[in-house]
């Protein structure tokens, strides 16, 4: 794919994600308003989308990009894949274990974050931090899968995926809350279902992606390979 067809994919693609964006903004705020339920969601969002600088389009990427680059160039596509394999594993157990913490210590994060919420609004938020605690996981798979395309020279699945969650907000908002709203249950609660639609479909678009070219990491280390790469003391290699 040549520099100016990359650029232009990945320069509609981010247009298209920025237009749907303020589209969800717009419809959200004339569903939901100004409201404490509303500042629950907010502050609920929030945090992943915290952590996800941590996990995903920050240090993450940032380091994984250029390693696997490197790689590539340097052993090949077969030592490559391996690397891929390790990382997704290694990834897949960080991302376990943070999700489990981030669901029990929600009432932790939303006091942290936003104390001054009433008690309706801070029951509100822990619970759909408790929801959407798990989008972190979704969106630093994204990114790890993105990062590998990115590396394959393929552009338009993991700029396209951004827009996957606007829309799945916007269903949200426009659909998803009148039917909480008329089986009883509170319109806002459906705007976290939406975020996590949203982060299964982000994963699921680049997991065929990955699939077709041969990419998709296998979780799971043989301990032969896990053994060569941990540093082991003296005593056990004698």
């Amino acid at each position: 794919m040549s520099l100016f067809k990359a650029a232009s994919t990945v320069s509609l693609l981010t247009l298209v994600s920025r237009i749907t964006g303020l589209v969800r903004d717009l419809l959200m705020a004339s569903a939901f308003g100004v409201s404490g339920l509303t500042d629950a969601f907010n502050v609920a969002f929030r945090i992943p989308n915290l952590l996800r600088r941590l996990f995903a389009e920050g240090a993450f990427s940032q380091a994984f990009v250029p390693v696997l680059a490197s790689a590539k160039a340097r052993d090949g596509d077969a030592a490559t894949k391996l690397l891929i394999d390790d990382v997704a594993t290694a990834l897949v157990w960080v991302l376990l274990a943070t999700s489990v913490v981030g669901v029990i210590a929600a009432p932790i994060l939303v006091w942290a974050l936003a104390s001054g919420l009433d008690a309706k609004s801070f029951d509100a938020g822990v619970l759909m931090t408790r929801w959407m605690f798990p989008y972190i996981a979704c969106m630093s798979l994204v990114a790890f899968s993105a990062g590998i395309l990115n590396t394959w020279k393929h552009f338009a699945v993991p700029a396209a995926t951004p827009v996957l969650l606007n829309l799945a907000m916007i269903g949200a908002a426009w659909l998803g809350a009148p039917w909480f709203a008329s089986m009883g249950i509170e319109p806002i609660y459906a705007m976290a279902a939406g975020v996590m639609l949203g982060g299964i479909l982000q994963l699921g678009v680049q997991i065929p992606a990955l699939h077709r070219r041969g990419l998709l990491p296998r979780i799971g280390l043989t301990w032969g390979r896990l053994r060569a790469a941990l540093p082991m003391p003296a005593c056990a290699r004698c």
